[in-house]
C-alpha cells in the first residue's frame, strides 16, 4: 500500500516537471492538494482573454451577403451608393431579398432608425376576400415574402421583437399619403402592381438620411393592361440624377435553372 502511493506521487511529481517545462502549467499557480487548476497563459500571446480578439475561430454567425452575377452586384453597389433605386426584373433574380438584406445590414450598423416595409395587397388573379384581425394581420400574407427575407437575416424572434419596439415597421401603401420617412430604410415591394399615381406617392415620402429600395416585374402586374405604373415611372427617372434604376435580366436568375428557361419563352 505504502509502495503504490510513493508510485503515484512519483509519477504526479514528474507530471508536474515535465508540464513546466513545456510552458503548460505553473504549479505555482495552485496549490498542491487544490481541485482548481488555472489556464495556462502562453508566452507571447499576452495571456488568455475571452474576448474574440484572441480567438482564432470564425465569430461571424450571419451569413455574408454576396452577389450572386453582375446584376445583382450592380444593384447592391446602387443600394450602397444612392438614396433611391428602382429594381427591375423577372422573378428570382434576388431583388426582394437583396433590398431587405441590405435594410438589415443598415439597421444593424446603425445607419438608419427603421426598416419601412411596404407592399400593395393586391391578390394574383383570384380574391380571397376579407381577412380577419387588425392591419397587421391582414397584410400578413401579402408580406409574407418580406417576412422570409427578414427572418433569413435574423432569426423570427428578434424579428418580432423588433416589431414591438418600432424598429421593423409594416406600412400600408393606401396609408402612406402625407408621411415623411426620415431616418429610415423603406421597402416597396411588387411595385408592379401598383398605379403610377400611387408609385408618385411613394417615391415622394423619401425624407432625411433615408433610403428607398422600389422592386417589381414590370412583366408580371396583377392589375389590367395599362394600369401599372412601374414602367413609366423607371423610364421618367433614369436620367434624374442621384436615382438608380437597375434592370436584371434573366441571367440574373438564382433559383431553379427551369425558372430562367420559363421566363425566356413565357
Amino acid at each position: 500500500m505504502e509502495a503504490s502511493m510513493t508510485k503515484r506521487a512519483a509519477i504526479k511529481r514528474q507530471t508536474r516537471e515535465t508540464s513546466r517545462e513545456h510552458g503548460v502549467l505553473d504549479s505555482r499557480q495552485f496549490m498542491e492538494d487544490s481541485k482548481v487548476r488555472r489556464l495556462p497563459t502562453h508566452a507571447g500571446q499576452g495571456g488568455w482573454s475571452p474576448y474574440p480578439s484572441n480567438d482564432d475561430r470564425d465569430q461571424a454567425y450571419l451569413k455574408t451577403l454576396k452577389p450572386k452575377s453582375d446584376g445583382q452586384a450592380e444593384l447592391m453597389t446602387a443600394i450602397d451608393n444612392h438614396n433611391m433605386v428602382l429594381a427591375l426584373g423577372p422573378a428570382g433574380t434576388g431583388k426582394t431579398y437583396l433590398a431587405v438584406a441590405k435594410a438589415v445590414e443598415a439597421l444593424e450598423a446603425g445607419k438608419i432608425g427603421r426598416i419601412v416595409l411596404s407592399r400593395p395587397a393586391v391578390e394574383a388573379g383570384e380574391s380571397i376576400g376579407f381577412l380577419p384581425g387588425d392591419m397587421e394581420d391582414k397584410l400578413a400574407p401579402y408580406l409574407r415574402p418580406l417576412y422570409d427575407a427578414l427572418s433569413d437575416r435574423l432569426s423570427m424572434k428578434r424579428v418580432k421583437a423588433l416589431m414591438a419596439e418600432g424598429l421593423i415597421e409594416i406600412a400600408p401603401i393606401g396609408y402612406m399619403r402625407g408621411r415623411t420617412l426620415n431616418n429610415a430604410f423603406i421597402v416597396v415591394d411588387e411595385a408592379q402592381n401598383c398605379t403610377y399615381v400611387q408609385l408618385k406617392m411613394l417615391l415622394t415620402r423619401l425624407g432625411w438620411h433615408s433610403t428607398m429600395v422600389v422592386t417589381g416585374d414590370p412583366q408580371q402586374s396583377d392589375l389590367l393592361p395599362g394600369i401599372s405604373g412601374l414602367s413609366d415611372i423607371a423610364e421618367r427617372l433614369m436620367p434624374v440624377p442621384n436615382i438608380a434604376v437597375v434592370r436584371l435580366a434573366e441571367q440574373d436568375i438564382v433559383r431553379h435553372p427551369l425558372v430562367a428557361s420559363m421566363i425566356g419563352v413565357l
